[in-house]
């Protein structure tokens, strides 16, 4: 059975129902509220949507208080790691998104999926395993593991990725990689590289996220 996934939600500031819908997936030891001020942010730019920050769905051995997509072994590759836990997590966030679909009527191209660090791979490896495109990803700080089937005839959905130069948690260049590969298969990318900028979330590395989302957002 699939895990159930809940967290913290901000309802649309315009007071109606929801036509479009912004999930946003933590990183590694965190929570949903460590990432829902990103919806407060995000408010201004959506005001028609819903913001939901689900905590993920396994406590984290890591930090008794927060949860993990899939479980770090340091002992082992990294990259090994992440093609064995995401393929393993993917089914988790694709069951969430479509309940979603189902209880608010909105749509794969009404959705936007965003993440930090581990939330940013499960939103690159889910969001890029759909059938529908979404109306965009945003990945900071993350990397790119293709799902099973990835190539012609996937969708392609708009793709922004973030990332510090400085960051010593998830390598850079993870994610020029993930740009190099997925503009390689047709998904329009936007890439920015925050400078002096660690593993986190930077104002122009926000303010580029803002951008996209007002692009994207602007098609739909």
């Amino acid at each position: 059975m699939t895990a159930k996934l809940s967290g913290p939600m901000l309802a649309p500031k315009s007071g109606g129902a929801p036509r479009q819908a912004v999930v946003i997936l933590h990183g590694y030891g965190a929570d949903g509220r460590d990432l829902i001020s990103l919806g407060a942010e995000w408010q201004a730019l959506l005001p028609d949507a819903l913001f939901l920050a689900p905590d993920a769905p396994e406590p984290c051995a890591g930090n008794p208080y927060g949860f993990q997509w899939f479980a770090l072994d340091y002992t082992t590759d990294r990259v090994a790691n992440r093609q064995e836990g995401l393929p393993l997590a993917r089914p988790v966030v694709v069951k969430f998104l479509e309940d979603l679909w189902a209880q608010t009527g909105l749509k794969p191209q009404d959705t936007i999926l965003s993440g930090f660090s581990q939330g940013a791979m499960m939103a690159l490896h889910a969001g890029l395993s759909l059938p529908e495109p979404l109306m965009g990803i945003i990945a900071f700080s993350g990397a790119f593991i293709p799902p099973q089937g990835f190539g012609p005839g996937s969708a392609r959905p708009p793709v922004c990725l973030v990332h510090g130069d400085m960051d010593n948690v998830v390598d850079p260049d993870f994610s020029r990689q993930a740009a190099e590969v997925l503009e390689a298969a047709g998904v329009p990318v936007a890439y920015h590289v925050s400078q002096g900028v660690g593993h986190g979330i930077s104002p122009d590395g926000l303010a580029f996220a803002n951008a996209f989302i007002e692009e994207v957002s602007a098609r739909s």
